[in-house]
């Protein structure tokens, strides 16, 4: 088999979290002796992916009767995504993420913080912004509570790590217990300037913990801030999912691509006698997915570990990175990324046309 037919075959290989074949990522291939060693480039995080490519791309070339090794190196490149031309990117940070849902109650902030981690684990620089001002979570979640965040020039603010993740939020201005009786205006304002006047320095993704709804403080996010994508967070109940379809269409209206869907809390497993039960309905977040044409991104459980160990400022994918939780939420994050570095996601909403009718 000469070197043509092997880089034919590898470039047809269909890559399973992009959906798509290798194409134009497989940049090298060469005999060496017995064996082909071939370059590939990723457009989203490969950190522990190797090994999987690796074998599937073994079964592809030895199905075609190459007998020989591969040598496999895989590396990624993180490209900005596109945002509305209305839209200036922000500085340093090559794609914004919102993570948001329609309706609190959901684990949208668990998925968050998992998801930020998980991308970071797999060699991404990461950022977290907990938007939710008059519920922040991830200082808790990610176990900085009670921390704040350090100024050099008075002006502008470092944001704090954990887990190698950068984070900011409210919580850290203000005491724990003090609520925030803001109205509008003022939420907006507040958000606009911990966006703006925190340096967040390089970053491949910034991942917004959006609060629950379709307000002022979505809208702010969606038209201000150049948002590359969005994950619609739901549990299957039927009254989540209807406030989830909101979520995702306010993304459509304002033309910020929805990469998907999150199903929470799809299944709990009985700690003393391993029955499996759907608590909150089965499949609500398949037939959403379906309906809208978006990917299912993944399916979490209902797990009395990940509430404690995010309760504990340490979640499932650093308090457990081999257990089948952060193994999800690994899938997930490297689902969401192909789907934004493929550019799919960008066309998968309707034209919306306004008329006196």
């Amino acid at each position: 088999m000469n070197t043509a037919d092997l880089e034919r075959l590898l470039t047809a290989h269909v890559e399973p979290y992009s959906g798509a074949p290798l194409g134009a990522a497989v940049r090298r291939v060469e005999r060496a002796g017995e064996d082909v060693v071939v370059d590939v480039v990723l457009g989203f995080p490969v950190g522990g992916y190797a090994p999987a490519l690796f074998a599937a791309l073994t079964r592809t070339l030895a199905a075609a009767g190459w007998t020989g090794g591969l040598r496999l190196n895989l590396s990624a490149e993180i490209a900005a995504g596109g945002v509305a031309a209305s839209l200036k990117p922000l500085p340093g940070i090559r794609n914004v993420i919102a993570v948001a849902s329609g309706k609190g109650g959901v684990g949208k902030s668990t998925v968050s913080a998992n998801l930020a981690l998980a991308l970071a684990a797999a060699g991404a620089r990461v950022g977290l912004l907990d938007a939710d001002i008059y519920g922040p979570s991830q200082p808790l979640m990610m176990g900085l509570a009670g921390q704040r965040p350090t100024t050099s020039d008075g002006k502008h603010l470092n944001p704090l790590i954990a887990h190698d993740v950068k984070v900011m939020s409210i919580g850290f201005l203000i005491d724990a217990e003090q609520p925030m009786v803001w109205r509008g205006p003022m939420v907006t304002q507040a958000l606009v300037q911990l966006i703006g006047d925190t340096l967040w320095g390089e970053l491949d993704y910034l991942l917004i913990d959006m609060p629950p709804g379709t307000g002022d403080t979505q809208l702010t996010i969606s038209q201000r801030m150049p948002v590359s994508g969005a994950i619609i967070v739901t549990t299957p109940q039927d009254i989540a999912l209807a406030d989830a379809r909101k979520g995702l269409m306010m993304f459509r209206k304002v033309s910020v691509p929805v990469l998907g869907i999150v199903e929470n809390m799809a299944t709990h497993v009985c700690s003393k006698c391993g029955h499996e039960e759907h608590v909150f309905g089965a499949g609500g977040g398949q037939r959403m997915a379906e309906q809208y044409g978006v990917p299912l991104l993944g399916s979490l459980p209902l797990d009395i570990s990940i509430r404690e160990q995010t309760d504990g400022g340490k979640p499932s994918v650093v308090a457990d990175p081999a257990g089948t939780v952060a193994t999800a939420f690994l899938e997930i994050a490297r689902r969401a990324t192909a789907r934004l570095a493929s550019g799919e996601a960008a066309g998968s909403f309707p034209t919306i046309s306004v008329s006196d009718d």
